[in-house]
């Protein structure tokens, strides 16, 4: 059974740094030929879009984000990461971890969340 779990929110105030963390519970293989991302949904709006990143490494990051967060992967250790630096409040939201499998079939997984709020 597929598991991704989100780790590293917290509280943080403006123009300060969080670095999220997502742990996959899959095969090596299905994490190393995934295409990772972070979504993440705000109080009374849909879910959007933040960061991706191919198994080949390459990246994708809205623009509102763009020169302000970076996403990484370790493929040892079945993780992706979200680095996050200067934070704003239209940043606070529930930050979602999301697994796209393509090896031997196709799916999309999801993380339960966790809660990011930049505020002073």
């Amino acid at each position: 059974q597929v598991q991704l779990v989100e780790s590293g929110g917290g509280l943080v105030q403006p123009g300060g740094s969080l670095r999220l963390s997502c742990a996959a519970s899959v095969s090596k293989d299905i994490f190393n030929f995934a295409t990772m991302g972070w979504y993440r949904q705000a109080p009374e709006k849909e879910r959007e879009l933040v960061a991706t990143i191919t198994s080949g490494g390459t990246e994708n990051y809205a623009d509102s984000v763009k020169g302000r967060f970076t996403i990484s992967r370790d493929n040892a250790k079945n993780t992706v990461y979200l680095q996050m630096n200067s934070l704003k409040p239209e940043d606070t939201g529930v930050y979602y971890c999301n697994l796209r499998r393509i090896l031997w079939v196709s799916g999309n997984y999801w993380g339960q969340g966790t809660q990011v709020t930049v505020s002073s």
